[in-house]
Formats: structure tokens, C-alpha cells, sequence
């Protein structure tokens, strides 16, 4: 299995932290070359960049274009494409999180969530496939979630976005069927977050239980294995669909999710 991206260049979305600076980490890992996006202190951005390409031995570069709007998006790909000269691949993993039943959820909750959610990787996508095209290479990559697949209440927005991201994928997997791109998503359940810690320390507060007490109360309702994801394994993921092996694999959705969707 061929795994090297030497020569390649990866934009990430949503990528200072979290899954997405572990998924940027793994490519820089294996010779692609970086560009980061997202929110955060401009100093802590700049050593994670400086970082990548100390750790690495790569070029890296940080994006901090608005990508709630589609110039933004546009800017984001055009600056890629001038800097690293390249996209190769395209990971859409910018996030955000509301919840709410739908009677009382804010509209610009939901409109803001569907703009950074949906539409911008519809707007990436569009942007970068005439680049990849071009190269003769391309592998685009959504991170959904499971709730892409189901359902959970008082998620509406997140959990139509995330549908509507792996049908996309669906659709973008069948146009480019024919070029040596693939489009697919990933689907992870519950991945530990500072978000989810606080709602481990919340329960586990709430009803006089310990850490580990309260892991297995949250993750049981939800999550078979009881254990959590780690952002490592999505990026794992994320190397492989990039990989000779994966060529045939396109327009489909891949569950990490300990068991959560097969139930």
C-alpha cells in the first residue's frame, strides 16, 4: 500500500486544533505539504504552522479566510493554489455546534451552521476539482459525523448539514467517478473534545461518580465499545483514502463510530 503524499498539498479546513490538526499532522507525516484554516490566537497559530514544517520537514501555511461566506471559501482555494502552487487534497472538517429543539432554534444558528457546514464544502469542492483535474490527481475527503447517518434530538441543523454533506459526497464520488479523484466521508461518533470532557465532569459532578464512571454513563447511550474515538484514528483514516489502495473507494460514507450506527 502506497501511503507517501510527498509532492502533494493538502488544504485542511477547521484544522488548528483537534481532529483536523491531527489529520494535518498525519499528512505533513507523510510529505504533503500544509495548509491550515481556522479560528484561534494568531500566535498559537503560527507555532502550529512553524511546527508542521519543523516536525515534518514540510511547507505549511495558515488560511484564516471566513468560510460562513463563499468569497471566503473562493479566497481560501485561490490562496492555496498560489502558495503551495497545488491541491491535491481537500479536507472539509470546519465545524460548529448548536443545539436546540427546532421550535426554539435561532435562525441564524441554523443559517450559520448550514453556510460553514454545507455550503462551504460544496463551494470548496467546486473550487478545487478544475485544479485537481488538471494535476491528474485529487482526493476530497468530509469529515460528517454519525449523526450524517442518524439522528439525535435537538441537533437539527448539525444533523441536516451532515446529511446533506454525505450526499453530496454521494454525488461528487459519481461525477468524478471517471477522473482519478474519489470524494469520501468520514463519520466519526464520539470523539473526546474539551466540549465532551465537560459533559464527563458535568455528569460525573452531577451524580457523585467518578472520571471513568461517568465516561461509561455518557458513551453507553450511544457508543456500544464504551470508549471514545481518538482523533489519531480519524486521521488514520483520512491517510488511508488517500492512499493507492483506496483508489476504487469513492462516494461513500465510513463509519468510526464504536459500534454507534449498527445498533
Amino acid at each position: 500500500m502506497t501511503t507517501t503524499l510527498k509532492g502533494k498539498a493538502a488544504l485542511v479546513t477547521g484544522s488548528t486544533s483537534g481532529i483536523g490538526l491531527n489529520i494535518a499532522k498525519a499528512f505533513a507525516a507523510q510529505g504533503a505539504d500544509i495548509i491550515i484554516n481556522g479560528l484561534g490566537n494568531a500566535d498559537a497559530i503560527e507555532q502550529v504552522r512553524k511546527g508542521l514544517e519543523s516536525e515534518y520537514g514540510v511547507r505549511a501555511w495558515y488560511d484564516g479566510s471566513d468560510l460562513s461566506k463563499a468569497e471566503g471559501v473562493k479566497a481560501m482555494v485561490a490562496n492555496a493554489v498560489k502558495n503551495a502552487g497545488r491541491v491535491d487534497i481537500l479536507v472539509n472538517n470546519a465545524g460548529i455546534q448548536h443545539t436546540s429543539p427546532i421550535t426554539e432554534f435561532p435562525q441564524e444558528k441554523w443559517d450559520l451552521i448550514l453556510a460553514l457546514m454545507l455550503t462551504a464544502p460544496f463551494v470548496a469542492i467546486k473550487e478545487v476539482l478544475p485544479v485537481m483535474r488538471k494535476n491528474g490527481f485529487g482526493r476530497i475527503i468530509n469529515i460528517a459525523s454519525v449523526h450524517g447517518l442518524v439522528a439525535s434530538v435537538n441537533k437539527g441543523a448539525y444533523v441536516s448539514a451532515k446529511h446533506g454533506l454525505v450526499g453530496l459526497t454521494k454525488v461528487v464520488g459519481l461525477e468524478t467517478a471517471k477522473d482519478p479523484i474519489t470524494c469520501n466521508a468520514i463519520c466519526p461518533g464520539f470523539v473526546l473534545t474539551p466540549l465532551i470532557q465537560q459533559q464527563i465532569d458535568d455528569i460525573a459532578k452531577r451524580d457523585g461518580i467518578d472520571q471513568a464512571a461517568a465516561k461509561i454513563k455518557l458513551l453507553e447511550v450511544k457508543q456500544p465499545s464504551c470508549e471514545f474515538v481518538s482523533p489519531e484514528q480519524v486521521a488514520a483514516l483520512a491517510v488511508f483514502l488517500c492512499s493507492d489502495a483506496a483508489s476504487p473507494m469513492t462516494g461513500a460514507a465510513y463509519t468510526i463510530d464504536g459500534g454507534w450506527t449498527v445498533q
